[in-house]
């Protein structure tokens, strides 16, 4: 007992110590008797790195550490719910701990978010808050052999009764706020954003938007327009803020701040992009496109955002480029052109075309796009079919036929692609396609593309058995499209060599870009803007995804 008080003396007192007794039994009647006294390491250990809790006193520590109670939870075990009532916090000793976030979806299936690993502290700034009514942001479930500490809120809430440990904590937060406040100072004066320069009226409600993956015309077309709704003097004003970086996550940061985003077709909204933005403040996600494909939707519903489209800005726009690029795959005008500018007025088999009347022509995907498409290709005079899952009866007026893909790829020398991009329709031009397909057949695709596997393209254009392309999107555009690569280097294998096929017209996703369909795009753009600032949300809005 001696020895042990002298050591406890030397550490600063009994507390945070364990005594073990090891009373050894040997034959006979002789018993030996030890003893080993051992720091209560683990609660200390675990205080002392803990996530804010390492920066406290040691009177501190030791009042929670009074009130901490060890749990080795099963793997899967829930520790904190979403959306209910934080009434104590957890330290993670070992292992780690993941955090979810509950969808709707049919298969019930929980969102990932992140890990927590040892030294992590969560529900901590709830209970230091006293908010009875705070709820749980997400799930906390126990990963594989976790080892947490819990500690209860009312019981620490009694130790936050003490002064002298309030005015520690309070130190501590005052601490945390002014880093983190420097740090959102710094995000918000980042350099890559670009103010509008609207005057700010402190007496009207502002609606904050940043504008991703800005190019010049973006910029030409929406300040106007925002500038005149806001000089019709509603309850709120817009205030569109512009950046030429694409939305990613490390991009997500500078939207700190905003009501709302603004992305294009190439714009990354994925699961970590899309926390970032919810935890940066924003609630809606505004599409100036009608895709979406690039949108996790399942996330954005679990983080509580709003995600509106413009469903149609000019159908016409499109299927009129789509008939550009089958005039210019057919008749081979872009080779034409170049050979007379290099005063070459020469005719050979290279421009050799074929009538567009009499030929079997395809249309895969009859929506809005399509049915206008249907429309102009019938003026030609040829055999139509179709292919979608909902057929329409405007199209079987003009005399188109709804058949079977399998139909489609025997018969057609013309295949126009304008279905959405979906888990069933992409790749719907593959390897296994190409021996159905009627040899010489000119494909044409202004919609998505991840419809045609591009490799399975590049090899039916060797072997002659598809004759000609028309692209305005390929599936790996997102890095090249919409950019000057006239003094970059390409990387892209597949890209470089659809380039230098004089078979494929290749365009830049520019199927859409007409005065009246960027019209459409701003009013309507503007118009879910202010749908959503008046109040309205999720599939309250027009043209809302979810």
């Amino acid at each position: 007992i001696a020895t042990i008080d002298s050591i406890s003396r030397k550490a600063g007192g009994w507390r945070g110590w364990r005594f073990i007794f090891v009373v050894d039994f040997v034959a006979g009647d002789t018993v030996s008797y030890g003893c080993e006294v051992r720091q209560l390491t683990m609660a200390k250990l675990a205080i002392d790195n803990a996530q804010w809790l390492s920066e406290l006193s040691e009177p501190l520590k030791n009042d929670i550490m009074d009130i901490m109670t060890q749990a080795n939870p099963s793997e899967g075990d829930c520790l904190l719910k979403e959306g209910e009532i934080i009434d104590r916090f957890i330290i993670v000793e070992a292992g780690t701990l993941i955090r979810t976030k509950s969808t709707e979806e049919a298969d019930g299936a929980p969102l990932p978010l992140d890990e927590l690993g040892a030294g992590k502290v969560t529900g901590f700034l709830h209970v230091l808050g006293h908010h009875n009514d705070d709820k749980a942001f997400a799930n906390v479930v126990a990963g594989k052999d976790v080892k947490v500490w819990i500690v209860r809120g009312a019981e620490f809430q009694t130790i936050t009764e003490n002064p002298k440990h309030a005015n520690e904590l309070l130190n501590m937060l005052t601490r945390l706020l002014r880093k983190t406040s420097k740090i959102v100072r710094a995000t918000l004066r980042s350099p890559d954003i670009r103010a509008d320069g609207a005057s700010r009226e402190e007496t009207r409600r502002t609606i904050k938007i940043m504008c991703y993956d800005t190019t010049s015309w973006v910029r030409e077309k929406f300040e106007p327009q925002v500038q005149k709704f806001n000089n019709e003097g509603t309850d709120f004003k817009l205030q569109m803020d512009y950046t030429s970086d694409r939305l990613e996550m490390k991009t997500a940061k500078y939207a700190a701040g905003y009501d709302a985003v603004c992305l294009f077709v190439n714009d990354t909204a994925d699961t970590d992009t899309l926390w970032v933005l919810s935890m940066g403040g924003v609630k809606l996600i505004a599409m100036r496109c009608a895709g979406f494909d690039r949108v996790d939707t399942k996330a954005a519903k679990a983080f509580g955002l709003t995600v509106t489209r413009v469903p149609a800005y000019s159908p016409y726009a499109v299927a009129e480029h789509a008939i550009s690029l089958l005039m210019a795959v057919n008749r081979k005008t872009h080779i034409a052109s170049v050979r007379v500018k290099m005063s070459n007025f020469s005719l050979d088999s290279g421009l050799l075309g074929m009538d567009i009347h009499g030929k079997t022509v395809a249309v895969m995907g009859t929506g809005k796009i399509g049915q206008i498409l249907c429309k102009i290709i019938s003026g030609f005079g040829v055999n139509l079919l179709a292919y979608d899952v909902f057929e329409n009866d405007e199209v079987k007026s003009l005399g188109g036929k709804y058949v079977s893909k399998e139909e489609i790829y025997k018969q057609s020398d013309i295949i126009f692609l304008m279905m959405p991009l979906l888990q069933a329709t992409r790749h719907t031009i593959n390897e296994d396609v190409l021996p159905m397909l009627k040899k010489g057949v000119i494909i044409i695709n202004t919609s998505r593309g991840g419809l045609i596997d591009t490799n399975a393209l590049i090899s039916g254009l060797h072997s002659g058995i598809i004759g000609g392309c028309g692209l305005d999107v390929y599936e790996n555009e997102g890095e090249y499209f919409f950019q000057d690569y006239s003094s970059k280097s390409i990387k892209d294998e597949r890209l470089i060599a659809m380039l230098g096929n004089n078979r494929i017209v290749l365009t830049a996703h520019q199927a859409f870009f007409t005065k009246e369909a960027i019209d459409k795009i701003v009013s309507t753009t503007i118009e879910n803007l202010t749908n959503f600032a008046s109040g309205l949300r999720g599939n309250e809005l027009p043209n809302s995804v979810c």
